[in-house]
């Protein structure tokens, strides 16, 4: 099946966007829009697409089919409800959006206009964890007592500073949780199934002129009866690799960036090691826990991958919006216990 793609937003994670593209047979990215006329040219000739500026000549491009939204976080609803609406299919970068209220108005333009809607989290199409999953899934950590989560990155202040977006509530939506953690909180609730309630803590320490939490601790509630705990920073010096622990009582595991790295189980079975992540890359490897421009397009490429066939097999993508949504569920109850004391429920 061919497909026509164009971008919305033409920023640091567009170019992921049209990697990803590029490395899907039979997909070509046809067009791309930016509210800044030049950025969209030097984009589109970058990339052999057509430029425009503005939204609605920009969804009558012929033969445009799947319409990416790399925007900034708190400007996914328009193009995505406007795209939806023009019978455009739809990936939209995380969060899906930076309220429960917005997202959910992107699920019934989805809903409403019968397209395919995927909401990018490329950490789940890696190996590692979905390894993870797949033992999980299995049963074989036993009964699940922890799921933990720690994102220590470091951002410097030239990193909010030369953006009008980052750190602002209005458009990035939060801070260290939302715009950075949110792929971990996405793990864990992927792997140690629903957060029922939070109760947090959030400051800004590292940083000035941001209006957002650099600085976030959470004790997080599953329906399964486990606890576990939350942890987000673009404050900590130097920054370190992302880890989420999961522990049972027949089991635990360890993911250190996209890497399965430490599988101990009570009931060994042949083939275990297998799961294992090959050895860490060499010091200098592509990573983002800072270098925010260092992005591995391996977990975009897979999910891109996966919204064509689900256009193709008219079934819904496997991360769908409604999945897309839980995140944003979990980091905006975070965010009312911080601010209003107590405990939150997710909802």
């Amino acid at each position: 099946m061919k497909l026509g793609f164009g971008i919305v937003g033409t920023g640091n994670i567009a170019r992921a966007h049209a990697l990803a593209i590029q490395g899907i047979e039979g997909a070509k990215l046809v067009a791309c829009c930016d509210t800044v006329p030049a950025r969209a040219s030097r984009f589109a000739a970058d990339h052999g697409a057509t430029a425009y500026s503005d939204l609605e000549s920009f969804l009558r491009h012929p033969g445009l089919d799947v319409v990416t939204v790399s925007t900034p976080s708190g400007s996914h609803l328009e193009p995505a409800v406007a795209g939806a609406r023009a019978g455009k299919h739809l990936i939209v970068e995380k969060p899906l959006e930076i309220t429960l209220e917005r997202c959910d108005r992107i699920i019934d333009a989805v809903e409403s206009a019968g397209v395919r809607c995927a909401g990018i989290f490329p950490m789940r199409f890696y190996p590692g964890p979905r390894n993870a999953k797949t033992v999980v899934s299995e049963g074989r950590l036993g009964r699940p007592v922890l799921g933990d989560a720690y994102v220590k990155w470091h951002r410097s202040q030239e990193y909010y500073d030369g953006s009008g977006w980052r750190g602002t509530w209005k458009l990035d939506g939060g801070g260290a949780l939302m715009n950075q953690a949110i792929h971990c909180v996405d793990l864990l609730q992927w792997l140690m199934g629903p957060v029922v309630s939070v109760q947090a803590l959030c400051g800004t320490l590292g940083h000035e002129r941001i209006e957002v939490e650099d600085a976030a601790v959470a004790a997080i509630s599953f329906a399964s009866g486990a606890i576990g705990v939350m942890e987000a920073s673009t404050a900590a010096w130097p920054g370190f690799p992302t880890r989420v622990e999961l522990s049972g009582t027949a089991g635990s595991l360890v993911l250190v960036d996209k890497d399965l790295t430490t599988l101990a189980l009570a009931e060994p079975r042949a083939g275990d090691e297998a799961l294992l992540s090959p050895p860490p890359k060499p010091a200098g490897a592509t990573s983002n826990y800072n270098d925010p421009t260092a992005i591995d397009v391996t977990g975009h490429l897979e999910q891109f991958r996966d919204l064509c066939r689900s256009v193709e097999e008219r079934r819904e993508p496997i991360l769908n919006a409604r999945e897309a949504r839980k995140s944003v569920a979990i980091i905006t109850a975070i965010y009312a216990s911080a601010r209003d004391g107590g405990k939150v429920a997710v909802s």
